[in-house]
């Protein structure tokens, strides 16, 4: 493993046998925290989806979420739907739950998921724990149809 860095001075980890190809480069930082460089004036490149060579319809995947650590181990082509079931919790998350929100009129946890940029509702709970165990399984049941 080899680090590699970045216009103002952040590292990015990457395999040994990919660190001479993107060191040619110069890489910066882009607004969502990703390392990426300049094509030309219009186009610019993400170090994940180079290294990973991602099909345009697909998106890789920072398996353990840190998205400045570019080893191939780390990535992995993905849809978008499955990308999103990956994400981190949002910051204004209350519940420690992705997907599972408190729902102020009917005193109860509300459990739901997004697919395809539609919000499917799974069900309200008495308890955090049953709304969780809800959205677990209907991430389960996405991730079978979207491999």
């Amino acid at each position: 493993m080899k680090k590699i860095k970045l216009k103002h001075g952040e590292l990015v980890l990457v395999d040994d046998e990919d660190f001479d190809e993107l060191n040619k480069y110069k890489w910066c930082l882009n607004s969502g925290g990703y390392a990426t460089r300049r094509k030309d004036t219009h186009t610019s490149i993400l170090m994940h989806r180079f290294i990973n060579s991602t099909p345009k319809r697909q998106e890789t995947d920072h398996i353990n979420g840190n998205k400045l650590d570019n080893r191939r181990e780390n990535l992995r082509n993905v849809t978008h739907s499955q990308n999103q079931l990956h994400s981190r919790l949002p910051k204004t998350n209350t519940s420690g739950v992705k997907g599972v929100v408190w729902d102020k009129k009917n005193k109860k946890w509300q459990a739901q998921i997004k697919i395809k940029g539609k919000n499917h509702f799974l069900g309200r709970y008495k308890t955090v724990m049953e709304a969780y165990y809800k959205r677990k399984e209907a991430e389960q049941v996405m991730a079978i149809i979207y491999e």
